[in-house]
């Protein structure tokens, strides 16, 4: 980069802010910056004379809100029945810390994580090549940091089915029935990631399959549109089904990870809900729900040097 010109990370080190910080700035046209090729530049002269000129108010300002938002994270991307009753129990035990969570799937977690619009993203990708879990992911998603992947929990992801369907559901295979209606996950979420890969390994086109086109953002709106008889089969967790009380048949049982930044994994809240997560108060609460697996919960999967 030009010594005339600074780069979004340049200017954030510069400042003494972080890059999430930087984007709010540009986002309220209270820093002077440029787009060039689609990156955002900044004129080092301009932001010399943005500091003088903002000394005791902008720059003071921006720094005073990132300690306010200190124990405040913004995380995105997938979503499952525990992971709402752990932000219920973080609450609990921790008030002063808060997790704010946006349903969005894995895919735009990650992107939205990248982007700098997150603190933390949900995400259970599976890459067929590999046979891993968010990983492989990693390095066309996350360019602009170093990202590391804590587990969760591993769950059992399954067909769920309306009570006594007259239709047989053991693959997917079965999704191509006649007379089948099917309620789908949005796209880029990593259930949806998983059923295109086994409809194309099958050869099944998505015009087979009656409501491929009909996607909702949740496992429990999955559950919701079999209960309320508007579709006949989705997937989703097997937690829905013994929430909802609906028949399940097993596909996988996948990897449900957090992913963020270096910088953020060492961050009190953070450490906080890895607390919470592995207590004994947390595992006894979810022990009805079958089929979680907790071996691995709040171990670093992958950290980049």
């Amino acid at each position: 980069m030009s010594e005339e010109m600074m780069s979004t990370k340049e200017v954030a080190t510069y400042l003494g802010i972080h890059e999430k910080q930087v984007y709010a700035l540009i986002k309220s046209k209270r820093i002077p910056s440029t787009r060039v090729t689609g990156k955002w530049v900044f004129p080092k002269k301009l932001i010399d004379h943005w500091i003088e000129s903002n000394a005791q108010t902008g720059l003071e300002q921006v720094r005073q809100r990132g300690k306010r938002i200190e124990r405040a994270l913004l995380a995105s991307g997938s979503n499952d029945p525990i992971l709402d009753m752990l932000q219920t129990y973080m609450k609990r035990a921790y008030p002063e810390f808060y997790i704010f969570s946006a349903n969005m799937g894995s895919l735009e977690g990650l992107r939205a994580l990248n982007l700098g619009y997150t603190d933390i993203a949900w995400s259970h990708l599976f890459d067929p090549q590999t046979g891993e879990y968010n990983i492989p992911f990693l390095s066309k998603h996350l360019t602009d940091m170093k990202p590391v992947v804590v587990n969760l929990f591993r769950r059992e992801l399954g067909f769920v089915t309306a009570p006594k369907s007259p239709y047989r559901i053991r693959g997917f295979e079965d999704l191509a029935q006649k007379g089948l209606r099917f309620i789908n996950r949005q796209k880029g979420s990593g259930t949806r990631v998983l059923l295109d890969h086994h409809l194309k390994r099958l050869r099944i086109f998505s015009n087979q399959i009656q409501g491929y086109e009909n996607e909702v953002y949740t496992h429990f709106e999955v559950g919701l549109s079999i209960l309320s008889r508007e579709a006949d089969v989705g997937m989703a967790t097997i937690a829905v089904s013994k929430l909802l009380g609906l028949p399940f048949f097993p596909i996988t049982q996948e990897s449900f990870d957090m992913i963020l930044d270096q910088s953020t994994f060492f961050e009190k809240g953070v450490q906080a809900f890895i607390e919470i997560l592995n207590s004994q108060e947390f595992r006894k609460r979810v022990e009805g729900l079958v089929n979680y697996d907790f071996k691995s919960s709040g171990k670093v999967l992958y950290s980049k040097r």
